[in-house]
C-alpha cells in the first residue's frame, strides 16, 4: 500500500493557524481558529424538525435547478447554501451513527474537491438514482473545487435520500478545513466565512458509518480499541465537531497496518490497527469485510489483512500530482464485488494554486 507521510493533526493545528485559544464562557467551552468562533452561528441547528424532510413538487423543482446549476461547476448564491443545509439537516439528523445501506451499492472514498472527477465518478459508476451510492468522506480540502463537491453531494443527498450516503471523514471538519483550503476557498468565493459555517455546522450531522446489508461496516478512517461492537456506534453522540481523541475520532482517523495489535498512528490521532484487530471485530459482529478511505493508495484500492479490509480511494491524480489512479467498489445483489478504476477526468481552464498547502497528504 502506498501511504504519504502525515503530520499529526495537532501540530498542523499550531504550525499554520493564526491563534487558539479556549475560553470557558459560562455556556460551554468556545474555541477560535483565525478568530473564527466554532459555536454554530449559521442557523443550522436552529432550523432541526420534529421529521424528515418531505419532498414536493416545489422542493424537488429547486433541488433539480441548483443539481443542475451546480453540475456545470458554479456556485450556489450564500442564500441558497443555507436553504440548501437547513434541508440537510431535516435529512441527516434522522439517519444513524451506523447508516444501514442495501445492495446493489458503490461505495467511493476521498474526492476532495476534485469536482470534475466526481462527475466523472458518476460516468464511471452510473448516474444517481439510477446507481446507489456509498461515499465514505473528505469531501472537501486539497482540491480547487470543494465548494461545488459538497454542495453538489449534499444536494444528490437531499434530492435522493434512499440513493446516496455520504457519510463525515477527517476533513468535514473545522480544524482540519482551515488548514488544508475549505475555509480559504469559501472566502474567496463569497467574500466571507459564512458558507464555511453553514457547511462545518453541517459536517456534525454526517452518519459516521454505514452497514452494508449486514455484512460490509464502511467509515472513512478504521477501528478503535474502545469500540468492539457496532452496536457500541450506535450509541455515540456524533453532533459535535470531530474531537481530538476517543471513539468517534478513532473511527474517521485510524489505519490499518502490517503489525499486529494497536499502534501509535504517525498521524497524532487515531491508532493504527492490526490483522487481528480487524478479524476479530468482523468476527464479532459477523462481518464480511471492513471498506474505509483515508489513504491514498495508487491503484485506487487496496487490501489489507487477508482481504478483511479494503481501502478505496476516489480522487485520481491527487492533488494533482501524485499520478494515482482512482476507483469504486460495486457490491451486487449476491454481495459479490467489482472494482472500477479511472484516470483524471479532462480539466478545462484549471486554475493555478494561489498557496501553498501544508503537506499533510491522507
Amino acid at each position: 500500500m502506498d501511504i504519504d507521510n502525515d503530520v499529526p493533526m495537532k501540530d498542523a493545528m499550531e504550525d499554520h493557524l493564526d491563534q487558539a485559544i479556549d475560553e470557558d464562557s459560562g455556556g460551554g467551552s468556545v474555541t477560535y481558529f483565525n478568530n473564527v468562533s466554532w459555536r454554530s452561528v449559521s442557523g443550522i441547528a436552529d432550523s432541526k424538525s420534529s421529521k424528515p424532510l418531505e419532498l414536493t413538487a416545489s422542493n424537488i423543482n429547486q433541488l433539480d435547478q441548483w443539481i443542475e446549476h451546480l453540475s456545470k461547476c458554479q456556485v450556489l448564491s450564500e442564500e441558497d447554501v443555507g436553504k440548501l443545509c437547513r434541508m440537510a439537516v431535516d435529512v441527516l439528523q434522522f439517519e444513524g451513527n451506523v447508516q444501514p445501506v442495501s445492495v446493489p451499492v458503490t461505495i467511493c472514498g476521498d474526492v476532495h474537491g476534485q469536482f470534475h472527477d466526481l462527475i466523472e465518478l458518476f460516468k464511471i459508476g452510473g448516474p444517481c438514482p439510477d446507481t446507489n451510492y456509498l461515499f465514505m468522506g473528505d469531501y472537501v480540502d486539497r482540491g480547487y473545487y470543494s465548494v461545488e463537491t459538497v454542495s453538489y453531494l449534499v444536494a444528490m443527498k437531499v434530492r435522493y435520500p434512499n440513493r446516496i450516503t455520504i457519510l463525515r471523514g477527517n476533513h468535514e471538519s473545522r480544524q482540519i478545513t482551515q488548514v488544508y483550503g475549505f475555509y480559504d476557498e469559501c472566502l474567496r468565493k463569497y467574500g466571507s466565512a459564512n458558507v464555511w459555517k453553514m457547511f462545518t455546522d453541517l459536517f456534525d450531522y454526517f452518519p459516521i458509518t454505514a452497514l452494508v446489508d449486514n455484512k460490509i461496516f464502511c467509515l472513512h478512517g478504521g477501528l478503535s480499541p474502545m469500540i468492539e461492537t457496532i452496536d457500541q456506534v450506535r450509541e455515540l453522540n456524533r453532533v459535535q465537531e470531530v474531537p481530538h481523541e476517543g471513539p468517534m475520532c478513532d473511527l474517521l482517523w485510524s489505519d490499518p497496518d502490517d503489525r499486529g495489535g494497536w499502534g501509535i498512528s504517525p498521524r497524532g490521532a487515531g491508532f493504527t490497527f492490526g490483522q487481528d484487530i480487524s478479524e476479530q471485530f468482523n468476527h464479532t459482529n459477523d462481518l464480511s469485510l471492513i471498506a474505509r478511505a483515508h489513504q491514498l493508495v495508487m491503484d485506487g484500492y487496496a487490501w489489507s489483512h487477508q482481504q478483511s479490509v479494503v481501502t478505496i480511494f476516489s480522487a485520481p491524480n491527487y492533488c494533482y500530482r501524485c499520478g494515482n489512479q482512482a476507483a469504486i467498489m460495486e457490491v451486487d445483489e449476491n454481495h459479490n464485488r467489482q472494482f472500477l478504476q479511472y484516470d483524471p477526468s479532462v480539466r478545462p481552464g484549471e486554475p493555478t494554486v494561489s498557496r501553498k498547502t501544508p503537506d499533510y497528504f491522507l
